[in-house]
């Protein structure tokens, strides 16, 4: 069993890196607005959850697989290359794509936390780790989003939306200070 949970393990230490990375990349695109601030935020959370869970894997004695992390990484830079209704640069379906994924991670967050503490029995093997804080701290950041990625998918997707001081976007779906 240890096998298969070092298998799970590395999934989804590759899917923690995707996301960490995709984190990064929308906070830089959306610099210098609400919006910016609150994934910049998320970003550096997302980081500590990356070690956090790399730190688990090394007190389980699990090795790192850097071929799937490799692949994640690469993966989210191909995503880079997905039709956006621009010929150039940063759109509205961007935006929407990039938090809906974002909040698709962090939502798997809860579940994967809940697991490793329940269902992997680390919870009992590593009595230390605070599993119900990881899952807070997943839900708080899924929060902080949820406004932003309703107001982006509105923009995006076409249906009317009004400018939201929570979400610092404007109807025309660009971020503003």
């Amino acid at each position: 069993m240890e096998d298969l949970l070092r298998i799970y393990m590395n999934d989804q230490l590759a899917l923690g890196v995707g996301w960490r990375e995709l984190a990064r990349r929308a906070a830089r695109e959306n610099r210098g607005t609400q919006l910016g601030a609150a994934l910049a935020d998320v970003a550096t959370q997302i980081r500590e959850d990356v070690e956090t869970f790399e730190e688990l894997m090394r007190r389980l004695g699990f090795a790192r697989d850097r071929l799937k992390i490799g692949a994640a990484i690469a993966t989210e830079r191909l995503g880079r290359l997905k039709p956006n209704g621009q010929l150039r640069g940063y759109s509205p379906l961007s935006r929407f794509v990039e938090l809906d994924l974002l909040v698709m991670g962090i939502e798997g967050k809860v579940t994967l936390w809940g697991n490793l503490r329940d269902l992997a029995g680390l919870g009992e093997r590593l009595p230390d780790v605070d599993f119900d804080r990881l899952v807070e701290r997943a839900r708080a950041q899924r929060a902080v989003l949820e406004p932003f990625h309703a107001t982006a998918g509105h923009e995006a997707l076409g249906l009317p939306a009004t400018r939201s001081v929570e979400s610092g976007l404007p109807r025309d779906g660009r971020a503003t200070a």
